[in-house]
């Protein structure tokens, strides 16, 4: 099963990486403990909505871009069977790639937009990271 916390706290995570700023200068222009921020990154923490919007703020992205964002990663994952939910048809855009190994069983899927690795450790624990994809990795992934 897939926690949206997770899924919220690699959004947030990719978003201050991207940024090149560090844990301590986001905690400090959200007004929030650098060790609670780091939780939330981890998904070890589910954060309100009011933090989360002063997270949004200190990163300088509005709160309904990292939701939609957020939301389009538990999307294409609820499209990978046995992830979120089964699914019975695969839409024809999605490009799934299943292989076992012996830490887990693998899954990555695409949509065009935005693609998603699921790393399937045990029933009730898997861990999601997304990625939007740009230009010619579009083709890359789509090809897998």
């Amino acid at each position: 099963m897939v926690l949206l916390r997770r899924v919220i706290g690699d959004a947030l995570r990719a978003r201050r990486q991207g940024q090149h700023r560090t844990l301590r200068e986001v905690s400090s222009a959200a007004n929030v403990s650098l060790g609670y921020l780091s939780e939330i990154e981890r998904g070890q923490k589910e954060p309100s909505s009011e933090l989360l919007a002063a997270i949004c703020d200190a990163l300088g992205a509005r709160l309904s871009e990292l939701l939609r964002e957020v939301s389009d990663t538990v999307a294409l994952a609820e499209q990978m069977p046995g992830v979120l939910v089964p699914v019975q048809d695969e839409p024809a855009a999605t490009v799934a790639v299943r292989r076992s190994t012996g830490r887990g069983v693998h899954q990555v899927s695409s949509d065009g937009t935005v693609a998603v690795q699921v790393r399937q450790d045990s029933p009730l624990k898997a861990t999601l990271r997304s990625s939007r994809v740009r230009g010619s990795e579009r083709d890359v992934v789509c090809a897998a």
